[in-house]
């Protein structure tokens, strides 16, 4: 799994004739090594890896690091060089979107006569097509979200303050094994469903309001995003308008998710659509974004993406309409892309739930 997971760097080392590349983002990291505490370095050359962490992390790094030599410093960047002088690297990549200034500048004082390049975000890029592992893990915090959204959605009823059903929600996630919640979710009732990132508030629940919400979970490093639009009551005739106009741009955008259509034209599927329907200057963001060991990774699926979607690419498709004053409606599921189309790992409906 590694080794694979490695052969994808192959065309950054040869395409920048590359000694090694130096790894201090902890998401790449862990993809490359396994290694999930928050500090530790990763210098990968074409044959050999070493994994550098302080004395706070080695006895977790004996356990997880695979396929790197564990290596224990008191001095992150001055063990770096050696480890650099030592096996006689003259030219090296780094995470060139990632490194602090700092950072960089103690390795080009340090290292004079080497040879620094920096590479942009496209090194991320490693991590857009995950394997059948990673779309377990996908799919089981997925299942999990859903499933804790389902026990506790009976709550949500008026009087409810967003935020207490926020909390409610992320402790039954952590009831059923989350390490953590993916982000801080979005319960957005009534007029404040307008706001795309309207974060839990204060507000009490009234009947008869749309309630956007917002959730994910994060379990074995990796998360899940999913969105629902529910009613408190019965909502307006508006109100199911609009719900039902972005539930068909949701469904079209994924009945056409297939390898070799660019993330433009899919996030054209139901962009199009909602501005048919006299909506379009409502929908706002993309329809969507990469979903893995980060809550947000690449590909990003929107109007001015150069993404082509792959198989084995996950990403979720989360059209939305947005009305000032009114409130707004999104819908979300997590794909992850196949051979000839997706599979859904979310799980919850989609349909105008009536609370």
């Amino acid at each position: 799994m590694l080794k694979n997971r490695r052969s994808r760097l192959k065309p950054f080392f040869e395409g920048n004739n590359l000694d090694a590349i130096l790894f201090t983002y902890l998401a790449n990291i862990r993809y490359l090594c396994g290694f999930s505490g928050s500090d530790g370095v990763l210098l990968l050359a074409r044959d050999e890896a070493w994994f550098l962490c302080d004395s706070r992390y080695t006895t977790q790094a004996a356990e997880e690091v695979r396929g790197a030599e564990v290596r224990e410093f008191s001095a992150k960047y001055e063990a770096v060089c050696s480890l650099i002088t030592d096996r006689n690297i003259r030219r090296f990549g780094i995470e060139a979107t990632h490194m602090m200034v700092s950072d960089f500048r103690q390795l080009s004082e340090r290292l004079d006569r080497c040879e620094l390049v920096g590479i942009g975000a496209a090194l991320d890029s490693i991590r857009s097509c995950k394997d059948q592992d990673e779309i377990g893990a996908l799919g089981r915090v997925a299942a999990l979200a859903s499933a804790s959204l389902e026990a506790v959605l009976a709550s949500l009823v008026p009087g409810v303050r967003e935020t207490d059903f926020a909390l409610e929600l992320e402790i039954e996630m952590r009831r059923r094994g989350a390490e953590a919640r993916a982000f801080d979710f979005i319960v957005a009732s009534g007029e404040r469903g307008a706001m795309p990132h309207g974060k839990a508030s204060d507000k009490l629940l009234r009947s008869g309001e749309l309630v956007t919400i917002d959730f994910g979970a994060v379990k074995d490093g990796y998360h899940s995003d999913e969105t629902v639009t529910v009613a408190v009551g019965r909502p307006g005739g508006r109100g199911r308008e609009i719900h039902d106009i972005v539930r068909q741009a949701h469904d079209r955008a994924i009945a056409a998710v297939r390898p070799g259509i660019s993330c433009r034209d899919l996030d054209a599927v139901a962009r199009d659509y909602i501005r048919e329907q006299g909506y379009g200057d409502y929908f706002g963001h993309g329809l969507g974004h990469g979903v893995g060991l980060e809550i947000h990774e690449k590909p990003v699926v929107s109007p001015r993406s150069e993404a082509v979607v792959e198989e084995g690419m996950v990403f979720t498709i989360e059209p939305g309409i947005y009305i000032p004053g009114f409130g707004g409606v999104r819908i979300e599921d997590t794909v992850a892309v196949t051979a000839d189309g997706c599979v859904i790992l979310t799980q919850s409906p989609k349909d105008l739930i009536l609370l």
